[in-house]
Formats: C-alpha cells, structure tokens, sequence
C-alpha cells in the first residue's frame, strides 16, 4: 500500500468512527428505562394515582371518617422514594413516601397537621396489593392497626 492509500484510509477511518460513536450513543439514549417487572406493576398501578382511604383502624378504633374528603398520591422520583401529596377540597398537604426493592415495605411522612397524619406516618407493610385495593398493616409488629386504600 503506498502512502497516498494508506493517508486515505486513515482519514476516511477519521471520518467514519465518529459517527458510529455517535449512532451508539444515540440508540442508548433512545432505549427507555423499562425497569423491573415489579417496579413497572408500582409504578402503573400505585405512583401518581388518587388512593382514598376506605378503611383505618387504631386498636380496634375505626378512624376512616377522618379521611373522608382526602385524596393521597405517591409522586414519582424514583421507584423507590418521591414526594406524597394529600388534598383535601383546596387544601394539599405535602410529604413523603419510601418502599424496599421488593415494595412489601412503605414509609409515609405526612406533616404533623392536621392531625390524622399522625396515624398515616409509620412504617408499613403491605398485607395485600389487589389493585385497585392496598391493604397496609404496621411494619415489624403485630398492632391491629389496619389502612385500606382504593385506587380511584
């Protein structure tokens, strides 16, 4: 090969690799994020989706009435973590939720105010996720304390 070819090939090589760099990098940015098989069941049927509460117990004490009126979601950041929202008539309460990788596990932090909060922030586990139904018992204990809520 003389050098004429040989400076060429080199340029035409130049050339060329950028632009499959480029194609690269651009089918992966294309390539959506589809996530677990669990994290897609949570994040369609649970994250940004109005829940109602149907059902609240403390000790044998029904406390649903206080959560009449209330919408809750769970907002999306990750899979994992976001912001929770509560609304009431004009009223939304911020706050936020947490879940384990395998979402048996969720923490709700709602502000203190109103009070009925107070009962909502705890760590839960799920005792049944039959969408549109989640049903929630207190994480690590055996209270019968119980938190159903209904997809709208």
């Amino acid at each position: 090969m003389n050098k004429i070819q040989y400076l060429r090939n080199i340029s035409l090589l130049i050339l060329i690799f950028p632009f499959c760099f480029l194609s690269c990098l651009k089918k992966d940015a294309l390539t959506p994020n589809t996530g677990t098989l669990l994290e897609q069941y949570f994040e369609s049927g649970v994250l940004n989706q109005n829940f109602t509460i149907t059902l609240a117990t403390n000790n044998g004490t029904d406390l649903t009435s206080n959560y009449s009126g209330y919408t809750f979601k769970l907002l999306k950041t990750d899979y994992y973590h976001g912001p929770m929202q509560a609304t009431k008539g004009t009223n939304t309460y911020s706050g936020t939720w947490s879940s384990n990788e395998d979402y048996s596990k969720l923490v709700i932090t709602l502000p203190g105010t109103p009070a009925e909060f107070v009962f909502l922030t705890r760590e839960w586990r799920f005792t049944k996720k039959e969408l549109p139904q989640l049903e929630l018992a207190p994480w690590g204990n055996t209270d019968p304390v119980v938190l159903h809520m209904l997809r709208q």
